[in-house]
C-alpha cells in the first residue's frame, strides 16, 4: 500500500468512523491493499522497516492526558464522538481530573481506549509510514479493543460502546467483593501456585466461602499479577519471603479483574458483542487470551469475552510478536496511549527489540508539532 493510498484510507476511514457513518476503515483498506502490487510490497517491508503498535491498558491513566494531542487534525472529533456515545465529557475528565474520577474503571477504560487511538492520529500525521508499515498490534485487557480499531476490526463508535458496557459491568462487579490486584516481583525459585493455593486456604479459615486467588497478568520473567480477595493479597504480602517474592506492591484498581470474580461483567459484554460487526484484522492481532493472533472475527468476540475472566498473556504475547532467527533486525516498536509501562515490559522480555521502542507523547501540550512524535523511554 502507498503512503498516499494508507494515509488516505486512515483519515476517510477515521472520519467516517468518528460520525457514525456507514462507511468504515476496514473496508477503505481492505479497497487499498486490493490495488496494492504484493511484490513492491514484500521488498519495502523489510524486518526494520516494519512496525508494532502497543495499547496500554487500566492503569495507565494520567490527568493531563490528551494534551498532547489536541494540535493534530481529527482528535477532538474523536473526543466529541467519544461525548456522544458515552454521554458525558470524556475530554474534559481526561484533561483536568480529578485523578480519583479518572481512576475509577467506568471511566479510566474508556478514557485510555480514546487517548490511545488519539495518539496513533499523532503518529499517522507526524509519521505516516509507521502506519502503513505495521505488521502487528497488541493491548494490554482494555487496550485490546483499540488494537482491534485500529486494524479495522472493528468500528470506533461500536467499539467505545464495547469498552462503556465493558467497564460498568467490571465496576459493578468490582464493587460486589472487597477485591484487589497484587504486583509481585519473584524469582526463579518463586512458587506462585502454592503461593495462592495457600492464599485461598487462609481465607477459607476466616469464613470466606470460593475465594479466588490466582495469576491475572504474566508480565515479563518472574513478574506476575496476582488477583482475588483482599484478604488473600494481604497474606501474600505478609508471607512474601516464605514464597521467595522479592517486592509486593498493591495496585491502584478497585477490583480482581481477570478472574473469575469478574463472571458478573460476562453476560453484559456478551450482549453488546453481539450487536458488533467484527471483521478480519487488517493487521496481525495478538489476543490476551492466547497470545496468539486472532484468526477470524469469530474468534475475537470469543476471545474479549473470555478476556475478562482469563489471565493476560503479555509476556507470552511479547515472544509471539518477537521471536525471530539470531541476526534479524526487530521492528520498531511504538506505545500509543498514556504511559510507557508497556516499554517497560518489553526490556524486561526482550532488550534487542526494546532498543527499538519509542513512546507517543499524550501529555505534553504542543502548538506548533515538532517533526519527532516520540519520546524516548528513560
Amino acid at each position: 500500500m502507498s503512503v498516499g493510498v494508507a494515509r488516505a484510507a486512515w483519515a476517510r476511514g477515521w472520519g467516517a468512523g468518528w460520525r457514525g457513518g456507514a462507511v468504515d476503515v476496514a473496508a477503505l483498506l481492505r479497497d487499498a491493499t486490493a490495488a496494492e502490487e504484493p511484490r513492491a510490497a514484500a521488498a519495502r517491508r523489510e524486518p526494520g522497516q516494519c512496525s508494532v503498535l502497543l495499547f496500554p491498558g487500566q492503569g495507565s491513566q494520567q490527568v493531563g492526558m490528551g494534551r498532547g494531542l489536541l494540535g493534530f487534525p481529527r482528535v477532538r472529533e474523536l473526543y466529541d464522538a467519544a461525548r456522544r456515545v458515552l454521554g458525558y465529557d470524556l475530554l474534559a475528565l481526561s484533561l483536568h481530573g480529578p485523578q480519583e474520577d479518572l481512576d475509577r474503571t467506568v471511566h479510566c477504560q474508556p478514557a485510555i481506549f480514546v487517548a490511545s487511538l488519539a495518539a496513533v492520529e499523532k503518529l499517522h500525521h507526524l509519521q505516516p509510514e509507521v502506519i502503513e508499515n505495521c505488521v502487528a498490534a497488541a493491548g494490554f485487557s482494555v487496550g485490546e479493543f483499540a488494537a482491534l480499531v485500529f486494524a479495522g476490526a472493528m468500528d470506533f463508535s461500536e467499539g467505545l460502546y464495547a469498552v462503556k458496557i465493558r467497564a460498568e459491568a467490571m465496576q459493578e462487579a468490582s464493587e460486589a467483593v472487597p477485591s484487589g490486584m497484587l504486583s509481585v516481583l519473584g524469582q526463579r525459585q518463586s512458587k506462585f501456585p502454592l503461593a495462592c493455593a495457600d492464599a485461598r486456604e487462609h481465607c477459607r479459615s476466616l469464613g470466606i466461602e470460593e475465594p479466588v486467588c490466582e495469576v491475572s497478568n504474566y508480565l515479563f520473567p518472574d513478574c506476575r499479577v496476582v488477583a482475588g480477595h483482599l484478604e488473600a493479597l494481604h497474606f501474600l504480602q505478609r508471607n512474601a519471603a516464605r514464597y521467595h517474592f522479592r517486592r509486593t506492591k498493591m495496585l491502584p484498581v478497585s477490583g480482581g479483574f481477570h478472574t473469575r470474580l469478574m463472571e458478573p461483567a460476562l453476560e453484559p459484554l456478551a450482549q453488546v458483542l453481539k450487536t458488533v460487526d467484527i471483521k478480519k484484522p487488517l493487521v496481525s492481532v495478538h489476543s490476551n487470551v492466547t497470545g496468539h493472533r486472532y484468526a477470524h472475527p469469530r474468534h475475537i468476540r470469543k476471545l474479549l469475552l473470555q478476556q475478562v475472566v482469563s489471565p493476560v498473556r503479555w509476556e507470552q504475547t511479547m515472544h509471539a510478536i518477537y521471536e525471530r532467527k539470531r541476526g534479524t533486525e526487530f521492528p520498531r516498536t511504538f506505545e500509543v496511549g498514556p504511559g510507557q509501562q508497556l516499554g517497560a515490559i518489553l526490556k524486561s522480555c526482550n532488550l534487542q527489540a526494546w532498543k527499538s521502542y519509542s513512546s507517543v507523547d499524550v501529555l505534553q501540550a504542543s502548538e506548533d508539532p515538532g517533526p519527532d512524535p516520540v519520546e524516548p523511554l528513560r
